[in-house]
C-alpha cells in the first residue's frame, strides 16, 4: 500500500493541476459558505459596520467583477510566462529537466492563487442582489485575498526569475540527488532491508540459470519502480525465486526478458501478469527509485555548458561541486547487493544492483569525454574525484576513483600543451595518487 501511494502522490506532485484543483475546489466551499454565514450574521444582528466592505450590492458587484477579471488576466500572464520559463529552459538546459519545473511547489501555488480567486468572485458575484441581501463578509474576504494575490504576483516574479538561473537548477538537483542517496543508502546497514552480500553461497541454487524459466515485458516504457516487497510475497506464495534483469531508470521493449523465475515449472501466464503488474512502467523516468537520474540531469547540463555553441565552463563546475558533496556522502553508504530474503531466511528476489563503479562513471564518463581541453574543469574533475575519495571505506572504492583520475591525466596528456597548465593538473593528479588508502 506505502508503494503504490508513494507512486500515486509522485505522480500527483509532478502534474500541473493538483494544486490548482485543490485551491479551486477551496474556493468553491469558501463561495459556498460564507454567504450562508452572512445570512446569519445579518439575521442575528448588524455587524456590517464593523466590516471592511459596507457598499452597496452595486458597488459590491462593480468590485467583484474587477477583481475576477483582473485575476483570469494575471492566470493568463503567469502561465504565459511560466510556458516561456520552460522554453528557455528546455533550450538552455534540456529536456530533461521540464519535470523539475512542473514539480515546481510555488509556480502551482501561483497559479492556483489567482484561478480559484476568479471562481470564488465569480460565485459569490450570484449571491449580489439589487434589492436585498448583500454579502459583506464574502466581498470583505474577496478583498483580502485580492491584496495577497497581489504579494503572490510580486513573489512570482521573483521567483521565475531564479528558477531560470542555472546555479539553482543546478543546486535543487544536487539536493534531490543527496536526498535519494540517502533515502536508498542509509548509512546504518541496521536500517538497510537490503543485504551486502548472500547470506551463504548455497542461497542460490546452482542451476538456477538452467532451471529457470524467463518473464517477458507486455509493455515497453521506463522502468519507474519495482515493487518489491509484493515480488517476495508472490515468491513465497509459489515458493519460487525471482531475479530482476532490469532496474528502475531502464527502458524496457515490449516482449524483453525482465525477469527470470526458478523453478521453471511453478512459471504460468497468471504469474507472469502478476509480475508484470508489479513492474511500473512509464513514458519518462521517475525519482522514487531511479537514483541515476538525477546524475544523468546534472551531467547534460555539464555536457551542454561544454559544448562549443555554448562553452561555459563555470555551469559544468557548478554540476561537479554537486558531486563533490553527493558522492561522498554515497561513499560513505552501504550500496547494497540487493538480495531480498522471506523471514524463514530464504532467498525470494535478487535485483539489478546499483554499483558504487557504476554510479561514478555515470557521473564523470561523458563530462571528463567533453572537458579534455577545458583546464578548469579537468583540475575541478580531480579536485572532486580528491573529496570522495577521502570518504572511501573500501579498495574497490578507491581503484574506481583512481581509475578515472588516470583517464583524465591521460586525456589532457594529449590536448593540453601550456607548461604550467599541465602542472597544475600533474599537482592535483599527485594529490590523489598519495592519499592514504582506507583502513
Amino acid at each position: 500500500m506505502t508503494f503504490k501511494f508513494n507512486m500515486w502522490w509522485d505522480r500527483l506532485r509532478t502534474s500541473f493541476w493538483f494544486i490548482p484543483s485543490m485551491m479551486i475546489a477551496v474556493a468553491v466551499i469558501s463561495a459556498l459558505i460564507l454567504p450562508t454565514v452572512d445570512k446569519e450574521l445579518v439575521a442575528s444582528s448588524d455587524m456590517t459596520e464593523s466590516i471592511i466592505y459596507i457598499g452597496g450590492a452595486s458597488s459590491a458587484r462593480s468590485l467583484l467583477s474587477t477583481v475576477a477579471g483582473a485575476m483570469i488576466s494575471i492566470a493568463g500572464l503567469t502561465f504565459s510566462i511560466t510556458v516561456v520559463a520552460l522554453t528557455l529552459a528546455s533550450s538552455q538546459l534540456g529536456p530533461r529537466l521540464l519535470n523539475n519545473f512542473m514539480r515546481d511547489r510555488s509556480n502551482q501555488v501561483v497559479l492556483g492563487t489567482f484561478v480559484s480567486l476568479f471562481i470564488y468572485c465569480v460565485l459569490v458575484l450570484r449571491t449580489v442582489r439589487d434589492a436585498g441581501f448583500v454579502p459583506h463578509l464574502s466581498v470583505t474576504v474577496a478583498i483580502v485575498l485580492t491584496l495577497i494575490s497581489i504579494g503572490v504576483l510580486i513573489y512570482f516574479f521573483h521567483h521565475i526569475a531564479l528558477m531560470l538561473q542555472a546555479q539553482t537548477v543546478i543546486t535543487n538537483i544536487g539536493q534531490e540527488l543527496e536526498a535519494s542517496v540517502k533515502r536508498l543508502f542509509p548509512k546504518s546497514s541496521i536500517q538497510n532491508r537490503y543485504e551486502y552480500r548472500l547470506r551463504d553461497d548455497a542461497d542460490l541454487p546452482v542451476n538456477f540459470d538452467d532451471q529457470s524459466d524467463t518473464v517477458l515485458a507486455h509493455r515497453s516504457g521506463y522502468l519507474q519502480a519495482i515493487n518489491y516487497d509484493a515480488l517476495v510475497n508472490i515468491a513465497i506464495e509459489h515458493d519460487a525465486i525471482f531475479k530482476c534483469l532490469y532496474r528502475a531508470g531502464d527502458f524496457i521493449a515490449s516482449g524483453t526478458v525482465i525477469m527470470r523465475v526458478y523453478p521453471a515449472n511453478v512459471l504460468t501466464d497468471d504469474l507472469e501478469k502478476a509480475i508484470n503488474q508489479h513492474l511500473i512502467l512509464g513514458v519518462s523516468r521517475a525519482r522514487l527509485q531511479d537514483m541515476e537520474f538525477a546524475i544523468a540531469q546534472l551531467v547534460e547540463i555539464a555536457v551542454r555548458a561544454l559544448s562549443p555553441g555554448v562553452n561555459d565552463p563555470f555551469t559544468a563546475i557548478a554540476c561537479l561541486d554537486q558531486f563533490s558533496n553527493t558522492l561522498s556522502t554515497l561513499a560513505e553508504s552501504t550500496i547494497t547487493n540487493g538480495y531480498y530474503y522471506d523471514s524463514s531466511a530464504k532467498i525470494r528476489v535478487i535485483s539489478d544492483r546499483l554499483s558504487f563503479e557504476g554510479i561514478i562513471n555515470g557521473s564523470f564518463n561523458q563530462i571528463r569525454q567533453h572537458a579534455q581541453t577545458d583546464v578548469a574543469v579537468t583540475i575541478r574533475m580531480l579536485e572532486v574525484i580528491a573529496v570522495i575519495l577521502a570518504k572511501t571505506h573500501t579498495a574497490s572504492q578507491r581503484d574506481v576513483l583512481i581509475k578515472h583520475a588516470e583517464m583524465i591525466k591521460r586525456g589532457s596528456d594529449k590536448v593540453i600543451t601550456e607548461p604550467n597548465d599541465r602542472a597544475d593538473i600533474q599537482a592535483r593528479y599527485d594529490v590523489i595518487m598519495k592519499s592514504d588508502p582506507p583502513k
